[in-house]
């Protein structure tokens, strides 16, 4: 089978189960940028994470591709596409949790960096929030189905992805830098 297939070469890509539409549409526009938080984190845990945070991680890359199919999905209760429900947002809540309980409290805000996978990590979290604003938009629309937990699964996990990658500069003895005021 080729990769390539030709049938988008004029603006236009098929939905999963259903119509072709722009490639600008919202729900492109939103599954897409939840393809590219899922990059991002492969070039985060291309950066040795500590183990637990990469095991972590990966866990997350398979759940963000699992929402990314139900975004791709516009009738995903009836194809059996609804992956993302409250227990996956309990599991980020448990880990935030877990991982923020081992960290220093917050005295002040913190500019992303640190470490290289801190860093991938933080510029995870701003992708994420993106994508949090993608699929907000596209839940806007009344006739799409989605489930309200996407974006609240989007959500928790911008914050938790803060909080790795502080844990991550944390393991490497890297402190956090604080904002100074102009």
């Amino acid at each position: 089978m080729k990769i390539y297939t030709k049938t988008g070469d004029r603006g236009e890509t098929g939905l999963f189960a259903g119509p072709r539409v722009r490639k600008d549409d919202p729900r492109i526009e939103a599954y897409g940028t939840v393809d590219e938080l899922n990059a991002v984190l492969g070039i985060a845990r291309g950066q040795a994470l500590p183990p637990a945070i990469d095991d972590l991680v990966a866990e997350i890359q398979h759940q963000l591709f699992a929402l990314g199919a139900e975004l791709a999905t516009p009738d995903p209760d009836a194809r059996g596409m609804r992956w993302t429900d409250a227990a996956a947002v309990e599991r980020l809540e448990a880990a935030i949790d877990q991982f923020d309980g081992r960290l220093p409290p917050l005295a002040q805000f913190i500019l992303p960096g640190g470490t290289r996978g801190a860093a991938y990590l933080h510029l995870a979290r701003t992708v994420c929030r993106r994508a949090e604003r993608r699929v907000v938009t596209l839940a806007g629309d009344p006739a799409v189905r989605l489930s309200p937990e996407v974006v609240v699964y989007l959500n928790r996990l911008s914050d938790l992805l803060f909080v790795l990658a502080r844990a991550v500069n944390a393991a490497e003895a890297v402190p956090d830098a604080a904002w100074q005021k102009p």
